[in-house]
């Protein structure tokens, strides 16, 4: 490994730890690769800090020489502002993906609700794990967030909190409490256990892994479909209608106060999911 990759590689995990496991190890992949396609062309970068303009330029370069997908490119560009920022050199990578002549990469196709089968959550013989697939169901939760769950930390009375080193990009957020199944879930894992859904002498990485064989080995694979059945049913407990991916009405045929409440509720469901923009919840609930 280079000296770059190095530093590089402290950065990450002792300077600027935010993001979850996976988003620390998917940075570390893509700035080690920027890294060593520096050095193989000459340039004699030794410290994160000595990023420049020309380096950049080189990079991006580089990726469309090597037929790269658009996709690909929005990636490493994401890790490279990541970058760039921590070295207070922002002005160096520009700030939407146009400025390079990358074209804006088009919202994912609508993806599947699903709802939580409770014959095959009781095959589930690790206990936690039924508690983390649960969390997923009842509050959208990533697959990480529910395993790292800790009671002691999320339960705010009316809503829970999501740590940043459980959520993907590191972002914290809250989620309201609003049906009484929810509470009663809380409180059942209360009573095993206040700390996180993993056994007090074993890893994430262990926990995942259990995960993995355990929803495979009884059909519950996919699991991405709870959150989208998560945000469907949100959908329609703030806005009185179906949203369109369970045949409501389409966005542009709602009335101009529909829309309002259209859009106001699609935010707020964006942010319980973890994200941040509009746009991201037609993979959701349709437009």
């Amino acid at each position: 490994m280079s000296q770059l990759g190095f530093r590089l590689n402290e950065m990450i995990y002792k300077t600027h730890r935010e993001g979850s496991h996976s988003t620390r190890a998917s940075r570390k992949r893509l700035l080690n690769q920027m890294a060593e396609s520096l050095i193989e062309a000459g340039y004699k970068v030794k410290d994160p800090s000595g990023l420049k303009g020309k380096h950049v330029e080189h990079l991006i370069n580089a990726w469309k020489a090597q037929g790269l997908a658009e996709k690909t490119i929005k990636n490493r560009l994401s890790a490279l502002r990541w970058w760039s920022t921590k070295i207070n050199k922002q002005n160096i990578v520009a700030t939407t993906n146009d400025a390079y002549g990358i074209a804006r990469v088009q919202s994912s196709p609508l993806g599947k609700s699903r709802e939580l089968d409770l014959n095959k959550l009781n095959q589930v013989t690790c206990p936690l794990l039924r508690f983390s697939l649960r969390l997923q169901s009842e509050f959208g939760l990533r697959r990480e967030e529910a395993i790292k769950f800790a009671l002691s930390y999320a339960d705010q009375e009316d809503r829970i909190r999501i740590k940043g080193s459980w959520a993907k990009g590191g972002k914290p957020r809250e989620i309201l409490i609003t049906k009484v199944s929810q509470r009663a879930l809380l409180n059942e894992i209360r009573v095993v256990t206040t700390n996180s859904l993993i056994k007090p002498t074993e890893r994430y990485v262990d926990q995942l892994k259990r995960y993995e064989r355990q929803t495979a080995k009884v059909g519950l694979s996919k699991n991405h479909g709870l959150r989208h059945h998560y945000a469907r049913e949100r959908y329609l407990e703030m806005t009185g209608w179906k949203c369109p991916a369970d045949g409501g009405p389409s966005r542009k045929s709602l009335s101009a106060e529909q829309r309002s409440v259209d859009e106001n509720v699609r935010m707020i469901v964006s942010k319980e999911l973890g994200h941040e923009r509009l746009q991201i919840t037609y993979t959701y609930l349709g437009s």
